[in-house]
């Protein structure tokens, strides 16, 4: 598929053009961009925040991995922000207002400027992270500029508006929801779970290409246990439970909570960051968000076991980063974490119910912690290291535009 070259003009993206210098530069700074020979990959999403989680790992993931691997094929990614600003690193931000209460997230609020943000890079291929205003701003642009659009189904967000405003939310959101992605020319779903929602929907062109792990930040060596427990003021026959991410409603950190609470003694339940503005409670110990992944695998690699009670999780890339960890996990068998959770790297809880969960708990701790952490290791490394996940993605972005640029690998020197 050949892609047009398109002028988008200063007056599209403004509404009183020329009044931002911020604005002009940051059009040259992509419109230079777009001049370039390679076919471009541009990636957009409103799921890009200063504390974000999966959605962020995995494009910054992806663009190290493009950049490493697929040098003929040029990549930008475009995500809210408090300014326009195109950084050599090649994410573009682009000014929209935060959300209240929403963690450092932004809205942006015209599908037709971010289309035309995005056209201006002349892109070869776009993938939306989200069906939001970038969700329907790439398909806006797709159109404009005639590339394939794919979107990358993230989240469900009529089970989420159901968990937060009631059952009567659900339906609407769904069909909203559909419609959106009935537009794209395919959908990847990081789980088979988000698949079938999908398809319930009445959303075609489905492929599951399931989410990575960067293998060697998460790392079994980064473990030391005796560090944690004198950071944490407890004794050596502690029993240490991680879970790290956001504080949201649909993570079911109650569930953690209750279950912790129920087992007692030695059991210790550790919140990186899903303890925010939570108040004290008896057997849990709330850490600060951590930016660093180096410092968030040490916590997690220190602890016994990772836990995690979202049943309508799409997927859980924390989950694999834990097993990449060499940490056995205990999850619920339901959602995306089922399918990369079985028995023989930790347990699944009935339900996400305290009660069921800590009798998965009580039934991970009667096996052999360690042995199942190392299996979860090995499957970590041989299903979902990032460079087989991208090479499988980028077969599809080769199949959609044609262009050798995204399925030809870097030449690699002969070894001496």
């Amino acid at each position: 598929m050949s892609v047009s070259p398109i002028d988008v003009q200063e007056s599209e993206l403004r509404l009183f053009p020329g009044l931002d210098d911020e604005v002009a530069a940051t059009l040259r700074a992509l419109k230079a961009c777009a001049a370039e020979d390679r076919p471009r990959l541009v990636d957009t999403t409103m799921l890009y925040a200063p504390r974000s989680g999966g959605v962020k790992r995995y494009l910054l993931s992806k663009k190290a991995w493009l950049a490493d691997n697929r040098p003929d094929a040029a990549h930008s990614l475009v995500v809210p922000g408090a300014g326009y600003k195109a950084s050599g690193d090649g994410v573009v931000r682009l000014q929209a207002p935060k959300l209240p209460f929403g963690d450092g997230y932004r809205w942006p609020g015209s599908v037709r400027r971010w289309g035309a943000w995005v056209s201006s890079l002349n892109p070869a291929l776009i993938e939306a992270g989200d069906p939001y205003t970038p969700g329907q701003g790439a398909l806006e642009a797709g159109q404009r500029v005639g590339c394939p659009v794919v979107g990358f189904c993230h989240s469900d967000p009529a089970s989420l508006a159901a968990l937060h405003f009631g059952e009567w939310a659900k339906k609407p959101v769904e069909k909203r929801w559909a419609k959106l992605f009935s537009q794209f020319d395919r959908v990847v779903s990081p789980s088979r779970f988000i698949a079938r929602r999908l398809e319930e929907a009445g959303v075609g062109g489905i492929v599951v290409r399931p989410l990575g792990v960067e293998v060697d930040t998460f790392h079994p060596d980064r473990r030391d246990r005796d560090w944690l427990l004198k950071k944490l003021g407890l004794g050596a026959d502690a029993r240490l439970l991680c879970f790290a991410g956001r504080p949201a409603k649909e993570k079911n950190v109650g569930v953690l909570i209750d279950a912790v609470q129920r087992l007692g003694a030695p059991y210790h339940l550790v919140l990186v960051g899903a303890g925010a503005g939570m108040p004290p409670e008896d057997r849990v110990i709330s850490l600060p968000y951590e930016k660093d992944p180096r410092a968030v695998a040490r916590i997690i690699a220190s602890c016994d076991a990772f836990v995690h009670a979202n049943d309508k999780e799409p997927f859980g890339l924390i989950v694999l980063e834990a097993m990449a960890c060499g940490r056995a996990v205990v999850g619920v068998n339901a959602g995306g974490v089922a399918e990369t959770v079985d028995d023989s790297v930790g347990q699944l809880a009935a339900s996400a119910d305290p009660v069921d969960y800590a009798a998965a708990i009580e039934a991970l701790f009667a096996r052999d912690v360690e042995a199942l952490g190392a299996a979860a290791r090995v499957k970590a490394v041989e299903q979902f290291a990032w460079n087989r996940v991208f090479e499988d993605l980028t077969m599809l972005y080769g199949e959609l535009t044609g262009k050798a640029a995204f399925v030809t690998p870097r030449e690699r020197l002969p070894l001496n």
